[in-house]
């Protein structure tokens, strides 16, 4: 099926490149936007094409950065004003290109044009919804609130494909894209529906909520981080796999949050460094059931990996819950001791506690890409692009109102150590500061996405995924409810299009 026709502009393929991104999709067009896109980019740098104006220029900086051209947002710097450096008044009232704007500002590497393009188009935005039409102020406010780059694409799809329906519908125009994007949509629901209930049956089969009845029974919370992160329809059994080890990540999380003594909880971590059966005797019963079932499931997951890329992980997956027992303990001592650790020391420790190091390691396995030694053997001394996005997820939940209404133990914030470390600041001072990491430490994990790594590019995006998802995850209101990952998953799990 070809979309884009080889008289099309640049800027009428830019377009339609886009419209398949926003519909969810584009991984049905791989090969053409590539191909179009290539070819954009070529005029642009070998035959100087004029880019043009503010949504031209925008959206092609948007494309080409997303798809891992090296293209600098300083091509935006005809939209400056020479005397006041900051951007042109004269596009302020320029709605379609302040969007497009605004959405390119969040792919930033770093680049002081791209923070001040932030403010600029937020701003003029902000002030913009009080006189547009209610439909247009409706748009631009689901912008302002969850941008393209920041936000779960197939949850923006959902939106942009209901939208999208409505204005169509009124104008009685029939839209194959439109069409196909609805089908898309529900054929994947349903597959994903599937995945869910073989999820639902395995923990029912564990009887893990009953020998453990004092940790989280959440397998549907579970189970949306591995949808976020791998969503790509062929990667089911990634996804089904992946939610039995987060599982783990969180009955670990709550042994050593809620219910072991700090004795019993040094004794299990010895025995996950040993990673041997006959290490476990010493435990407590609850300790073993747990102990038994993680080995069980992690030999699987070795088992699956054998079987299709003939690679062994057990070292290294047996090291990485190592590494994530070894983080608990250290939190626990030093909350049991009293003993606190400045802000910088904790962080450290929080991001391995946070569980996303795990995720990564087994997803690398799962997948199969770039299964090399040298590889292995990096993803073992965690890469900052996944410290980065432990770092996100920490401080997100450490924002305080990220409280899970299901657990009561206590391990510790960044914000408050950060007061404790400047009394003279006030909460809200504190809480921009933690704002203004996270917003840096995006920065700096996009600039390792779209850079080139040698650990393959699915699995690098897979961690910017897993960032994505953090906001919906932990977006609490003061009374523990999630309204944000409600509709999220009644979005995409049980409303079809």
């Amino acid at each position: 099926m070809l979309l884009i026709s080889k008289e099309s502009s640049s800027l009428e393929s830019m377009v339609i490149i886009d419209k398949l991104q926003q519909l969810g999709i584009d991984h049905l067009f791989i090969e053409e936007i590539g191909s179009t896109l290539s070819s954009i980019y070529d005029k642009y740098v070998h035959d100087h094409e004029h880019v043009g104006d503010l949504f031209q220029s925008t959206l092609f900086f948007r494309l080409c950065r997303e798809h891992g051209y090296d293209v600098s947002p300083n091509m935006l710097n005809k939209f400056i004003d020479n005397k006041s450096g900051e951007f042109n008044l004269s596009s302020s009232k320029d709605i379609k290109g302040l969007l497009s704007l605004y959405e390119a500002s969040h792919l930033n590497n770093g680049e002081e044009i791209l923070r001040k393009a932030k403010e600029f188009s937020s701003k003029h935005l902000w002030d913009s919804i009080q006189w547009l039409e209610t439909k247009y102020a409706k748009q631009v406010r689901q912008t302002l609130e969850h941008p393209y780059h920041m936000s779960i694409q197939r949850y923006k799809a959902r939106q942009y494909i209901a939208n999208h329906y409505q204005d169509d519908h009124q104008n009685g125009c029939q839209d194959v894209l439109l069409e196909l994007a609805k089908s898309e949509f529900n054929r994947v629901q349903l597959l994903h529906k599937r995945e869910l209930k073989e999820v639902l049956s395995w923990w029912k089969n564990t009887g893990l909520a009953q020998d453990l009845s004092f940790v989280r029974d959440q397998p549907l919370k579970w189970y949306l981080w591995p949808l976020t992160v791998v969503p790509h329809p062929h990667l089911s059994m990634c996804r089904i796999e992946l939610t039995k080890a987060i599982a783990f990540i969180y009955i670990i999380d709550d042994i050593f949050d809620v219910h072991g003594t700090l004795e019993e909880l040094s004794l299990f971590t010895q025995a996950i460094n040993k990673w041997d059966l006959s290490s476990i005797d010493v435990l407590p019963n609850y300790m073993k059931i747990c102990y038994n079932a993680l080995y069980k499931i992690t030999n699987e997951i070795v088992d699956i990996t054998l079987k299709e890329y003939g690679w062994n992980p057990i070292n290294t997956l047996s090291k990485s819950w190592a590494k994530l027992c070894n983080a608990f303990l250290q939190e626990a001592k030093w909350f049991a001791s009293g003993q606190v650790p400045n802000k910088d020391e904790y962080l450290r420790n929080a991001v391995i506690s946070s569980g996303v190091f795990i995720v990564i390691v087994h997803l690398f396995f799962l997948m199969g890409n770039g299964l090399t030694k040298e590889n292995v053997e990096q993803i073992e001394k965690d890469p900052s692009f996944i410290s980065h996005t432990g770092a996100i997820l920490r401080l997100w939940d450490d924002l305080g109102s990220a409280k899970d209404e299901n657990q009561n133990g206590f391990d510790g914030s960044y914000m408050e150590l950060y007061m404790k470390e400047h009394p003279q600041c006030s909460a809200k001072e504190a809480h921009d500061h933690v704002m203004l990491i996270i917003s840096r430490t995006w920065e700096t994990l996009n600039k390792e996405s779209f850079s080139q790594t040698s650990f393959p590019r699915p699995l690098v995006r897979a961690s910017i995924n897993l960032a994505r998802m953090v906001s919906v995850m932990y977006s609490y209101e003061d009374d523990h409810h999630l309204p944000m990952l409600d509709d999220y998953v009644f979005s995409l799990l049980y409303h079809s299009v």
